[in-house]
């Protein structure tokens, strides 16, 4: 097997992008860019740092999930999670990060690359308070390139069409089968309905 290891070889078989692949960056929230971040529920947060790289999920309300402090700068609020920090480790030795935001029922993804730093300013966090609960860190991050991406993989992974269930193993059936039944198993499934409700902010 053949791997292409120069750039020339990449860009002899991709060739120059068309107008709408490169005139549609920006480096600031254009007003069109605004009214979808400020839709969107759901984010992936790409981060790196010395022991690899990193992509989170990160959901909430529309309105809630980011704000948009200025045309350059977002804060991303640190729900309720895992408490891996795996994404906060990174951001505080390499700021480096890159989003894509995605809206149900629409093909394109918007995306931002930047930079990040982490604060816990009281002011900031109570800003985000949801039932009570703050998060304890926000990251405001700069942004350096924001566009977005056409549809087609969205399209071509049918993601808003109705899937029927799949046999998927259940969390608490990797647990089980990473731990040879410590940890997991069907009391912790049949409880995490409830476990999330409560500690959902």
């Amino acid at each position: 097997m053949k791997f292409i290891e120069t750039l020339e070889e990449l860009h002899g078989l991709y060739g120059t992008p068309g107008a709408a692949s490169t005139k549609k960056e920006a480096a600031w929230v254009t007003p069109e860019y605004r009214r979808i971040i400020e839709a969107s529920p759901f984010l992936a947060l790409a981060t790196a740092g010395p022991e690899g790289l990193d992509c989170s999920p990160r959901g909430d309300l529309p309105g809630q999930l980011v704000r948009i402090l200025d045309a350059h700068t977002l804060a991303l609020p640190d729900r309720r999670g895992n408490d891996r920090i795996d994404s906060l480790r990174n951001i505080v030795r390499d700021p480096r990060v890159a989003l894509m935001f995605l809206n149900p029922g629409n093909g394109n993804a918007l995306r931002i690359n930047g930079t990040a730093r982490l604060t816990e300013d009281a002011g900031l966090c109570q800003s985000f308070e949801m039932e009570g609960r703050l998060p304890r860190s926000v990251a405001v991050i700069r942004i350096e390139t924001i566009y977005f991406q056409c549809a087609r993989a969205v399209i071509r992974a049918k993601l808003w069409a109705p899937h029927a269930a799949t046999d998927l193993p259940t969390p608490g059936q990797i647990l089980a089968a990473m731990t040879d039944g410590e940890v997991g198993g069907p009391r912790y499934d049949a409880e995490w309905p409830e476990r999330a409700a409560q500690t959902m902010w």
